[in-house]
């Protein structure tokens, strides 16, 4: 069973960053492709970023893009976002996922293994 397991959030000020990591257990995910997802109060889980099973492809939201940066570590089974010129609106909690699909995708449903999610809060 694969286990994904965020930190690294926290509550920083509008124009500071974060990084967040996520860290997978139970299996290999280098077949895999990862994702962040996002879910601010009340609202829809949305889409924030992905990158490919090697890490030669990248997607964003519109959103995030150009503030945000995804990368990951095969061997070591981790993933990080970096989160650059926060805004109050990038307020939410902040999801890890592994899609059995190679490629990256915005589609919730191509996820398979979630994490617990770890909360960031940007104040204005």
């Amino acid at each position: 069973q694969v286990r994904l397991v965020e930190s690294g959030g926290g509550l920083v000020q509008a124009g500071n960053a974060l990084r967040l990591t996520c860290a997978a257990s139970g299996r290999t995910l280098s077949d895999y492709a990862m994702g962040w997802f996002r879910q601010a109060p009340g609202k829809e889980r949305e889409f924030v970023a992905a990158i490919t099973h090697n890490g030669g492809s990248r997607i964003y939201s519109d959103s995030v893009q150009g503030r945000f940066g995804i990368s990951r570590d095969r061997a070591n089974n981790t993933l990080w976002l970096q989160m650059n010129s926060l805004k109050p609106e990038d307020t939410a909690v902040y999801y890890c996922a592994a899609s059995g699909v190679m490629v990256a995708s915005r589609d919730i449903g191509d996820y398979d293994y979630w994490g617990k999610g770890t909360q960031v809060t940007v104040s204005s």
